[in-house]
């Protein structure tokens, strides 16, 4: 897939079923080296297995967290979960009328390409709203 043929890059679809592991309130893009640093610690504790998805998984939580606390606002949550075979990363803020929006025809230099970053890492990933809110999802596998 190519950034000009991406096409519906991020489905409307709810995620898999996972187990709870780690989650997050936040307020600020502040906050964010301390989840970094927590999903580390959390991923460490699995030992040297774990090592090529937990770079992965810091850096698609980060890019996803940091884009709900810039574009979406309000209440912000993050969670990283178990899957059978790989992680959830689930992010939700307050913009439940705004579609995750990758950058179209801007030049890389100006950034907005996280979105497509994180589906290039994922094995699926989409969005869904629940009441208020919006849920954008993705699952890296081990």
């Amino acid at each position: 897939m190519t950034w000009e043929t991406a096409g519906p890059l991020w489905p409307s679809a709810p995620p898999p079923p996972a187990r709870e592991a780690l989650s997050w309130e936040l307020l600020t893009v502040a906050e964010l080296p301390g989840v970094r640093a927590d999903l580390r610690s959390h991923l460490a504790a699995a030992g040297p297995r774990l090592a090529d998805l937990r770079d992965r998984l810091v850096l698609a939580l980060d890019e996803m967290a940091s884009n709900a606390l810039r574009h979406g606002g309000g209440r912000v949550r993050a969670a990283v979960r178990t899957t059978g075979d790989g992680w959830l990363i689930e992010v939700s803020d307050s913009a439940a009328g705004t579609p995750p929006a990758p950058a179209v025809g801007r030049d890389p230099s100006e950034g907005g390409l996280g979105l497509y970053l994180i589906a290039e890492l994922a094995t699926a990933h989409g969005w869904y709203t629940a009441g208020d809110a919006k849920h954008v999802w993705a699952v890296l596998a081990e």
